[in-house]
């Protein structure tokens, strides 16, 4: 008998951590399915669903005869991802509360505590993604310190390991994981990784997980659910009634509660207008939110930024971009948003310019970016 791995499974009471659980184990690992609890309330109907999903991931469990486990993260969850939320809201920009939620809750304190307290040799999740590395590899890594430098010594990782795209290019959630660490990442399986969504739920209906197939697919943001966004956000932050500001000739168009309450891109909902207007910039001194009257409008396009402190899941920065101070690659800032060419050129301080090919719409202050080099398919 070989040495049996042990792997700790996110579970989320969805069919992606179901079928990710039911094919470790079909593997031949041992598995352990948590379900971590990240948020603590009712939903619009006072249901509280966290509870109903952590049901869910518990029958899965059962029918699987696997241990199962319960984690709160509700405390670290308010303080690294939730407060960090409303102070980018507070200053006009969106934030995206399920990258910055990989980054802090799942791939940072879930990922220390499979391996560390559960004792496990690696963990998984039911992403859309993939990585470089065989699933052996994942069993022989060992734990590496985060860089005490500005960028991380190039020698210190000989093989970094680089996150690459899931075979079904609909679902891919690479984005969703484009901050998450080296570590975490050289240590976590992605069972899901060559598989589409519509074969994830053949093999979930063929393993009788019923009660999981009939749940609707989460979209959004988790915590507010099917919730208005205004009236959620103005539960935690003091409205700060402002004018809607025509963009083309600076006639007030209507006022709003708070320029938080809203995102580049969006129509603005103004009182007794019958035409459709859309927000193309927020003046937070002011209050003033600007609005155009085409959702195309010149004003919502943009083809140059500059990031903060860029994040390198592989090698920080890459060579390339490390000996000529640029290089190309291919950029998105929304899910499922098609890559677009572009150069990045680095700073000094470890942020970067990025100049798109072509211009985009709606380029949010505070929303994440992905790069991807182009000779590769990775983030």
């Amino acid at each position: 008998m070989g040495l049996v791995r042990h792997v700790v499974c996110a579970m989320s009471g969805g069919v992606d951590s179901s079928v990710a659980a039911l094919l470790l184990k079909r593997r031949g690992f041992s598995v352990t399915g948590v379900f971590m609890k990240n948020w603590d309330s009712l939903d619009e109907r006072g249901v509280c669903t966290t509870e109903r999903d952590c049901e869910d991931a518990y029958r899965v469990c059962q029918t699987l005869d696997i241990p199962f486990h319960q984690v709160s993260y509700v405390k670290e969850y308010w303080h690294e991802v939730f407060s960090n939320l409303l102070k980018e809201y507070e200053k006009g920009r969106t934030p995206n509360p399920d990258i910055l939620c990989n980054k802090h809750i799942k791939f940072n304190h879930f990922h220390k505590y499979a391996i560390s307290t559960l004792g496990a040799d690696a963990m998984a999740t039911g992403h859309y993604a993939r990585t470089s590395q065989e699933d052996e590899d994942v069993f022989q890594q060992t734990h590496t310190a985060p860089p005490t430098t500005l960028f991380r010594d190039r020698f210190e990782i000989r093989n970094p390991v680089r996150l690459y795209k899931g075979a079904d290019l609909l679902k891919d959630q690479t984005f969703f994981l484009s901050q998450i660490s080296q570590d975490a990442l050289r240590q976590t399986l992605f069972p899901l990784a060559g598989l589409t969504k519509e074969f994830v739920k053949k093999i979930a209906a063929e393993a009788g997980f019923h009660h999981v197939l009939k749940k609707k697919e989460s979209m959004g943001i988790c915590f507010i659910g099917e919730r208005n966004f205004e009236n959620f956000i103005l539960e935690y932050l003091e409205p700060k009634p402002g004018n809607f500001v025509s963009i083309e000739d600076g006639t007030v168009m209507g006022t709003h509660k708070g320029w938080f309450t809203m995102t580049l891109g969006q129509r603005a909902r103004i009182g007794g207008q019958k035409d459709a207007w859309f927000v193309v910039d927020k003046d937070i001194t002011t209050g003033d939110v600007f609005v155009a009257p085409t959702t195309n409008h010149p004003a919502l396009f943009r083809d140059t930024m500059r990031t903060d402190r860029f994040h390198w899941l592989a090698v920080d920065p890459p060579p390339e971009l490390a000996r000529t101070q640029m290089m190309e690659c291919h950029f998105r800032f929304i899910h499922q948003m098609p890559l677009v060419p572009c150069t990045v050129t680095l700073n000094m301080d470890g942020s970067v310019w990025i100049s798109l090919q072509q211009p985009s719409r709606a380029l949010t202050p505070g929303q994440v970016t992905a790069n991807t080099p182009v000779s590769q398919n990775t983030v």
